[in-house]
């Protein structure tokens, strides 16, 4: 096996020791979207620095927290704070919350991010799934020697955007009246923000928003044959006149506003299942 399996069995087994759990349900939480956690029932909580192998998260918005419990009567993993690769973290640790969740037995992943709008139909606070992506991240997390226990040497991302997923997050949407957007998200490596020229081929090459994470964690989520649910929070824009400095703090502030909504929508996902 891989270092990164044998990590993430070690991290497993750990978590198994503080409570006998094979989550439904992965849940990847971005900038000030953590608050979904709080609903979690007979949960406990975890900080990143006790879990074996874990990195530690460094962003503000990011808590650094795994909370188990149940939601929606479904047992579920609920990471709130992610790695980003800009940290100066390996794709392998930027990954490791996918691999524990594969390692606990988790067969579905929700993550969440927030991203700038580049679609000029798009507004600060809205929510888009993210029905497809493009990797300009300058990295791929599966590069290096592949342990065919954990995944395919090659695997397709024709579908890695699970559509019953997809399906469900829209009929929730009608019913709860939320407008939901769709669209293509660019993951780049960060921390600069994008140049107006980038942006601009980013629109001509079909890019909807654009952010920082979420690529590397779908890809090793498709490598491990787990189910994918994409949200973004479009937090700020990402376009013509409206691109200039963006503090993070307007970020948090934009995801913190719109949380609830996000949980809502993934509370009824979670309901249909």
């Amino acid at each position: 096996m891989t270092e990164a399996g044998k990590k993430a069995a070690e991290a497993a087994a750990y978590l198994k020791s503080l409570r006998p759990v094979c989550p439904d349900i992965g849940l990847i939480l971005g900038s000030g979207l953590g608050s979904l956690a709080e609903q979690l029932v007979d949960e406990i909580k975890i900080p990143y620095e006790d879990i074996p192998h874990m990195p530690a998260a460094t962003v503000a918005g990011h808590t650094g927290h795994l909370v188990l419990g149940q939601w929606c009567q479904k047992e579920v993993a609920c990471f709130q704070g992610r790695f980003h690769y800009y940290e100066g973290h390996s794709m392998a640790e930027v990954t490791f919350p996918v691999r524990l969740l594969a390692a606990l037995g988790s067969k579905k992943m929700f993550i969440t991010n927030a991203a700038g709008g580049i679609n000029p139909r798009f507004l600060p606070g809205d929510i888009m799934l993210i029905t497809d992506h493009i990797n300009f991240m300058g990295d791929n997390p599966l590069i290096g020697a592949n342990d065919d226990r954990l995944g395919p040497r090659f695997p397709s991302l024709s579908t890695v955007y699970d559509p019953r997923l997809a399906g469900l997050l829209k009929e929730t949407a009608a019913q709860k009246g939320i407008t939901l957007r769709e669209g293509v998200y660019i993951g780049v490596s960060g921390p600069s923000l994008e140049t107006p020229a980038e942006l601009r081929a980013f629109a001509r090459w079909g890019a909807d928003a654009v952010g920082m994470s979420t690529v590397p964690e779908v890809i090793a989520a498709c490598h491990a044959g787990l189910k994918v649910l994409a949200m973004s929070v479009i937090t700020n824009l990402a376009h013509g006149e409206f691109h200039h400095e963006v503090k993070h703090e307007q970020v948090l502030a934009v995801a913190g506003k719109t949380g609830s909504i996000l949980a809502s929508l993934l509370e009824g996902v979670c309901t249909r299942l």
